[in-house]
C-alpha cells in the first residue's frame, strides 16, 4: 500500500469531499503536494524549518503495518504503542506534536483509541478517550493515575530501583550515619532485630540501610561520576542517646551488618509521564557498567551510563548503542586496526543523576557490553546540528 503523500491513502477521503471523480482527486492531491513542497522550500530559504517537517514521514518514519486505529489495552506501555506505529519509537513526540488538540499525550489509559491521520503531509496521531472515565463536572474528567499506562515495562526496573541508588559525591560518605553494632553482639541482623548506628537520626522516622557498591569513574578523565549504594533493608529509629541511635529492622533483602550506611529513604517512584524521545542536544558517552557484575547484557536489562543531567540527559531520553569494532591485524603491515562500530541497540534513560544515569535496554540486535558507545539517534543528531 502506498505510504507516500497521504492523498493516495488517508488524505484521499478528505479530497473526495471537495472533488468529483478520480481526475479531480489527482489534481487536488498534486496541487496540495506542490504547495507543500513550495512552502518547505521557502522555509528552508529563510533558514526556518516547520515543526511538522522534522516529524517522521509517511514513507520513512511509519511502519508498513501501522494501524489506522489502535485501542490501548491493559499491559501496554508507551514504548509498545509507539513501536506499533513508528520505525523509531523515540520519534513519538513528533507525531503527537502535529495534533494540537491533545493537551496531555502523556496520560493514556486502557480503552483509549489512538488514531493515525494526516497533518500537512505528515503522519500524526489523534487520541479518542475511552469510556472508562469518571465525570466530575461538565468540563473535567479524571482517571485514577493507577490506570494510566506506563512508559516502559515497570517490572523491569522496580526491583532495580528498590535495590540501587547513587550518591554524586563519595566524599560525603564519611558524614553519613552508619551501623556500629547489632543487638546482643550479633554480626548479622534481620527483621525484628535491633541495631545501633552512629549519627543523628530522628526517632520514629524510617531509613534505608545500604552497602557500598561500585565506584563509577569516567574511563577517559578518571573523574568519579558517582558511588553506587545497594539496599540491604529498612529500619525505624527507636530513640537517640547522644551520638548513638537505636534502630529496629522492619525489612531486609539481605543480612544487615556493621558499617552499612543509614540514609533517609529515597523517593524511587519512576516517572510515569515521560515519553520516549531523543535528547535535545548531541550526547556521546559509554556504557559504564552493568549493575550486578555481568559484562554482557540484553533487552530489558539495566545499564549504567557515563552521562547524566549535566550532559542534558533526562528520563525518557533514548540513545542508540554503537558496538565497538573488532580489533584485527593488518595482513600486510601487522598493524593492529579497529574496525568501524556497528549499531547494536537502543537504551532509554529512566533514572538520571548529576554525572551518570541508569538506562533500560529497549532493543538489542546483539549482546551489549561495558564500553559500548551511546549516542543521540542518527536522524535526531542531524536535527540538533541544524
Amino acid at each position: 500500500m502506498n505510504r507516500g503523500f497521504p492523498g493516495a491513502r488517508r488524505g484521499a477521503r478528505a479530497v473526495a469531499t471537495q472533488s468529483r471523480g478520480a481526475t479531480g482527486m489527482q489534481r487536488s492531491a498534486k496541487g496540495a503536494w506542490r504547495r507543500a513542497i513550495a512552502g518547505l522550500a521557502v522555509a528552508w530559504a529563510l533558514g526556518a524549518m516547520p515543526a511538522w517537517a522534522q516529524a517522521p514521514s509517511w514513507e520513512s518514519g511509519l511502519r508498513d503495518s501501522a494501524p489506522e486505529r489502535y485501542t490501548v489495552a491493559s499491559g501496554d506501555t508507551l514504548w509498545d504503542i509507539a513501536g506499533r506505529f513508528l520505525r523509531h519509537p523515540w520519534q513519538w513526540p513528533e507525531v503527537w506534536r502535529g495534533n494540537p488538540q491533545i493537551d496531555d499525550p502523556h496520560r493514556i489509559y486502557p480503552g483509549d483509541v489512538i488514531t493515525l491521520r494526516d497533518c500537512n503531509g505528515r503522519p500524526c496521531l489523534g487520541l479518542e478517550r475511552g469510556q472508562n472515565v469518571v465525570r466530575l463536572s461538565p468540563e473535567v474528567r479524571r482517571i485514577p493515575p493507577r490506570e494510566a499506562i506506563a512508559p516502559i515495562p515497570l517490572e523491569s526496573v522496580q526491583h532495580f530501583l528498590r535495590d540501587h541508588r547513587v550518591i554524586d559525591d563519595p566524599d560525603a560518605l564519611a558524614a553519613l550515619a552508619y551501623v556500629v553494632a547489632g543487638d546482643d553482639r550479633r554480626l548479622l541482623s534481620g527483621v525484628g532485630d535491633r541495631l545501633y548506628a552512629r549519627g543523628a537520626l530522628t526517632p520514629g522516622a524510617r531509613y534505608g540501610v545500604y552497602r557500598v557498591g561500585e565506584r563509577y569513574r569516567d574511563a577517559a578523565s578518571d573523574e568519579v561520576l558517582g558511588l553506587e549504594l545497594e539496599s540491604v533493608g529498612r529500619v525505624r529509629a527507636v530513640r537517640q542517646e547522644g551520638e548513638i541511635a537505636v534502630l529496629e529492622v522492619v525489612a531486609s533483602h539481605r543480612e544487615l551488618r556493621d558499617d552499612d550506611i543509614v540514609l533517609p529513604l529515597e523517593s524511587r517512584a519512576i516517572e510515569r509521564e515521560f515519553v520516549p524521545r531523543a535528547p535535545d542536544a548531541e550526547v556521546d558517552g559509554r556504557i559504564l557498567a552493568v549493575p550486578g557484575g555481568v559484562r554482557f547484557v540484553g533487552r530489558l536489562q539495566v545499564v549504567a551510563l557515563d552521562r547524566g543531567r549535566r550532559d542534558g540527559l533526562a528520563a525518557g531520553h533514548v540513545l542508540r548503542v554503537e558496538q565497538r569494532g573488532e580489533r584485527v591485524v593488518d595482513p600486510r603491515t601487522d598493524e593492529r586496526l579497529t574496525l568501524p562500530g556497528n549499531e547494536a541497540g537502543l537504551v532509554m534513560v529512566f533514572r538520571p543523576y548529576a554525572k551518570m544515569s541508569y538506562a533500560l535496554v529497549m532493543r538489542a540486535s546483539r549482546s551489549l557490553e561495558v564500553g559500548d558507545r551511546v549516542r543521540t539517534p542518527t536522524s535526531a543528531a542531524a536535527l540538533v546540528q541544524q
